[in-house]
């Protein structure tokens, strides 16, 4: 049976509100090898105290500043051992106790495993599937009109895994992305829910930071004309989707 070790890193500071929901949803997984890595930014809130009360089910702890988000988890991803890794920052969560289960039971030996994500308010009310629908079969060219996969619902081989470029403050994790895709193989889609997000973040907070980080990316991989004239077609489903439902749900 294919079981491989599966590293779960949690990125966290001052988050008390929330860590202890994303800690309970990593430890009552039904898969029983995961390796848990928890990254606190030296929390003065309460959050270290309440990590402390599962310490026995986190196998690598640290608390100390660090430079921000990606310099973080890249700590993370430097201390993680597993055969793949995943990120489940504080406040997200994975779908059900048994999807990690069901995410490494859809296939054997993928470099890249993926699902669909729900969006989770601030006062834990489900805002529904996210707006770009994770797509039917992905390689690295399907971020060209935006991240179609959530960084919470996709599961890389770790040594694939680079570290994140600093460069990117805020949209790091889709050049993170798009850098392990373009070296896969086999990427499978596991065709259920897998994560609920917490809608909110830094990306939100510095918005125009964040875009103007995801167009150079884009622009990286995909040359600048395209990338222009897909932010045309991104901007029309965004208008289209908020004329709809009057909210974005990215």
């Amino acid at each position: 049976m294919f079981s491989p070790r599966l590293s779960v890193v949690t990125i966290v500071y001052n988050n008390v509100r929330d860590i202890e929901r994303t800690i309970q949803s990593v430890i009552n997984q039904t898969y029983s090898n995961i390796e848990y890595v928890v990254i606190d930014g030296l929390s003065n809130d309460g959050t270290l105290q309440v990590i402390e009360q599962y310490k026995n089910r986190v196998a690598k702890l640290v608390s100390e500043k660090d430079e921000g988000i990606y310099d973080a988890m890249n700590k993370g991803l430097a201390l993680a051992s597993g055969d793949y890794v995943i990120f489940m920052n504080s406040g997200d969560e994975f779908y059900d106790n048994e999807t990690v289960a069901a995410v490494f039971a859809a296939a054997d030996e993928a470099d890249i495993y993926y699902g669909e994500t729900e969006m989770i308010a601030d006062d834990g009310s489900s805002l529904g599937q996210r707006r770009h629908k994770a797509p039917a079969k992905f390689t690295w060219r399907g971020f060209k009109y935006g991240m179609s996969i959530s960084h919470q619902a996709i599961y890389i081989r770790r040594s694939l895994a680079e570290p994140y470029d600093p460069r990117y403050q805020l949209s790091s994790d889709i050049d993170w992305i798009i850098r392990a895709a373009k070296k896969a193989k086999k990427i499978v889609n596991v065709n259920r829910y897998v994560a609920k997000y917490l809608v909110g973040g830094m990306s939100k907070k510095r918005h125009r930071q964040s875009l103007m980080e995801r167009f150079e990316i884009m622009k990286q991989n995909y040359g600048l004309i395209p990338t222009i004239f897909n932010h045309f077609v991104i901007a029309f489903n965004l208008g289209w989707y908020w004329l709809k439902n009057r909210r974005t749900n990215d």
